[in-house]
């Protein structure tokens, strides 16, 4: 069968004999500009958003940064014109950078749109930057620090935009982690993230009870300030498939039962050889967020088996210098363990642990024209030119004979294994 696999803003396609794993057909929402106003008038458990906005002088609106492919501008846009029909409200916008790299002036006019980033003061978080946090003095049951960016506690209205997608170790992304690890501090991330937390066997894909990581930005959430969250599903086609407006909590949920309606697919046995992508831009667009599409296929792939990662990475590093210090020089996936544990906390820690674990189940093979194969070998990785070269490489280590699964949306479905 020909396969499509999302490739940066391109697809690469390829006849494979193969088990595709994909999300159902997702409704698409066709009035969009429409449907939010009617989402932020009738959110779930909460006030419409006209009637907090009343009562509010000074409102913060934390947005995602551009490794997420949430419609940030269009939701933007109607957030702030309700927003605007109380002149006395002053309107911040916050870039919930975490502790990726700060967004670049002409990234937020793309982020935001021209005429908002004109207007508004459109600030990237600093996690390390003192002066930009404030310090509640206390700490969540899992011992992470309440640090938060300043404006959120001082802003009698914080609204977070986001996007609810599987998540790697966080269960699913959306809601609370807009603050963490959003725009909380390095110390309170590096403790939410840190080496403990995410080997916890429920930090994971698809798991929110009983998930330590979701439990304490639960907890940090409501130790600081969110009063609403505007929400997104997406199809495989990037197209807004649901809206959840209102309570933090509640409208999160909602989006997450909705969404597990579509991207919990079964599966019957393990594959030798799992070819998936990280769905294209803009979440391929380096190595660090790649190792999501690893983790995912991790979940498919059999022991000894072989993972294809197909991804652009039109910026290389991204910005994740420390990643890439973190296992250079090291062989095996015990040394990046054993390297952490020593280091802990550092900087990208958590990645380089999922990798470790990644590399503990399969091989990997990274299908990429923009990180040369002397970068990827130090993180353990293989790399190839084209899907068909590392299709070669596999069959040398597997066998021709091997069973083959394809999951062209990378880590926007959750595999499910059937029991037999």
């Amino acid at each position: 069968m020909r396969v499509s696999f999302p490739y940066g803003e391109k697809t690469i396609e390829a006849e494979i004999c193969c088990e595709v794993l994909a999300s159902k057909r997702m409704p698409v929402i066709e009035n969009l500009d429409q449907n939010i106003l009617d989402s932020l008038e009738n959110p779930i458990n909460s006030p419409p958003l006209t009637k907090l906005v009343k009562k509010a002088n000074r409102v913060l609106i934390i947005i995602p940064d551009i490794t997420r492919a949430c419609p940030t501008r269009i939701l933007l846009k109607r957030v702030i014109s309700i927003i605007e029909e109380c002149p006395d409200s002053e309107i911040t916008i916050l870039i919930a950078t975490g502790l990726h790299r700060p967004v670049t002036d002409p990234e937020k006019e793309k982020l935001v749109g021209k005429e908002v980033s004109k207007r508004y003061q459109v600030l990237n978080h600093e996690a390390k930057n003192a002066e930009d946090l404030i310090d509640l003095q206390r700490k969540t049951s899992f011992g992470t620090p309440i640090e938060v960016n300043r404006h959120v506690m001082s802003s009698d209205l914080v609204i977070a935009i986001g996007l609810i997608e599987p998540h790697f170790f966080a269960g699913y992304s959306g809601g609370r982690k807009a603050l963490l690890p959003g725009v909380a501090s390095a110390d309170a991330i590096f403790n939410n993230h840190g080496y403990r937390m995410i080997g916890h066997q429920l930090s994971r894909c698809g798991i929110l009870d009983g998930n330590p990581i979701h439990q304490d930005m639960l907890e940090f959430m409501k130790s600081t300030k969110l009063d609403f969250i505007v929400n997104v599903t997406l199809d495989k086609n990037k197209r807004v498939s649901g809206l959840f407006s209102g309570n933090p909590i509640d409208a999160h949920l909602a989006g997450v039962r909705e969404l597990d309606n579509y991207v919990r697919i079964p599966f019957r046995e393990e594959a030798d050889i799992v070819i998936t992508t990280n769905g294209g831009y803009p979440l391929d667009r380096d190595i660090y967020q790649a190792v999501k599409g690893m983790d995912i296929a991790a979940q498919v792939v059999r022991n000894n088996g072989v993972i294809i990662m197909v991804s652009e990475c039109r910026d290389g590093l991204g910005g994740h210098e420390d990643f890439l210090r973190i296992v250079e020089g090291t062989s095996t996936p015990e040394e990046i363990l054993e390297r952490i544990r020593a280091l802990e906390p550092v900087f990208d820690q958590w990645e380089a642990q999922v990798l470790a674990r990644v590399l503990s189940r399969a091989r990997v093979i990274v299908v990429t024209e923009n990180i040369s194969p002397k970068i990827l070998e130090n993180f353990q990785l293989m790399h190839a030119k084209s899907l068909e070269e590392a299709l070669e490489i596999a069959y040398n280590i597997v066998g021709r004979d091997a069973k083959t699964i394809s999951i062209p949306e990378g880590p926007y479905i959750i595999p499910v294994k059937c029991k037999m």
